[in-house]
């Protein structure tokens, strides 16, 4: 009798082990399930034809001019607006231009977006620049801005790596020296470039969205994320950010290579509007003679 209980004592023993033994190897089963899932993959890269490539690999850049109706403190002020897009090749790692070809190089659509206009007896001048894949399946790589008026300047950057990181600074009280991270969102400085590959891959609906460096800065608005809802039809997006009250129109050219004719930037009421002057295609870098100030009088700048 003993030896019998002796048995039944040992064999649910050995079943018991079996069992913890065969939940511990589906545990280790799952984890290196979860270990092994693949990350997200990126959407497929923009495939340039003959078309984009003849008109953005000339060497050239595409230069435009805008008459500009500015609002700044409650009210509309005159002055002029450019937009200047040039491809070039980017280092991912530094992120900043490529001094040499290599083919690690990333080639990116740049755009140095520039506003110059007077408040009073002081003048403001404000410029942002954006460095966009080419490929169209990621965001910006670097976006930053700058703004100078008579009380002072300011300065901000953001770098895509693991996360966007911001560092910005300003002599404003509260705003002087930061860094700091950002989960990923679209950016609205990259919807100008994006625009200008593809208009059908700009984003729409509902989503997250972190507004232009300029608005932040002139706005005095917390750099994040915002929820946005937007649609596109040929030749015009519009984007709103109801937290902002802020509404942007741009209205653009439905063909390639899809030029930007005009915009309006409606925030508290009052409307900025950006209308076509004149575009230029010009290797800008090498016109740098006083003899080249006449090319100025083509953009209506002068």
């Amino acid at each position: 009798m003993r030896s019998l209980k002796f048995l039944i004592i040992i064999t649910s023993f050995l079943a018991l082990s079996s069992c913890i033994q065969q939940t511990s190897k589906d545990l280790k089963k799952v984890e290196d399930t979860a270990i092994a899932s693949p990350k997200k993959v990126k959407s497929p890269a923009f495939k340039a034809n003959k078309q984009f490539k003849d008109y953005w690999y000339a060497g050239k850049a595409e230069i435009t001019s805008y008459q500009l109706d500015q609002a700044r403190y409650g009210e509309i002020r005159k002055g002029k607006a450019v937009l200047i897009y040039v491809t070039e090749p980017f280092l991912a790692d530094q992120q900043v231009k490529a001094d040499q070809n290599n083919p690690s190089n990333i080639n990116v659509l740049k755009l140095n977006a520039t506003k110059n206009f007077n408040t009073g007896i002081y003048p403001y001048s404000i410029m942002q620049s954006t460095f966009y894949p080419i490929a169209n399946n990621q965001h910006a790589l670097k976006v930053s801005a700058s703004v100078q008026e008579w009380c002072g300047q300011a300065y901000t950057q953001l770098n895509n790596r693991e996360q966007f990181q911001v560092s910005s600074h300003s002599y404003f009280q509260g705003e002087a020296d930061q860094n700091f991270n950002l989960d990923k969102a679209v950016l609205e400085n990259q919807i100008w470039t994006q625009l200008r590959i593809d208009p059908t891959s700009l984003p729409t609906g509902n989503f997250n969205i972190i507004p232009n460096l300029e608005f932040i800065r002139l706005s005095h608005k917390p750099l994040k994320a915002y929820n946005a809802f937007a649609e596109s039809k040929p030749g015009q997006y519009k984007l709103v950010i109801k937290d902002l009250d802020r509404q942007l129109i741009i209205n653009y050219n439905s063909k390639f290579p899809f030029t930007i004719e005009a915009w309006e930037d409606t925030h508290n009421g009052l409307t900025t509007k950006a209308t076509k002057i004149n575009t230029l295609k010009s290797a800008y870098w090498n016109k740098k003679s006083n003899t080249d100030l006449e090319l100025r009088k083509t953009l209506g700048l002068e």
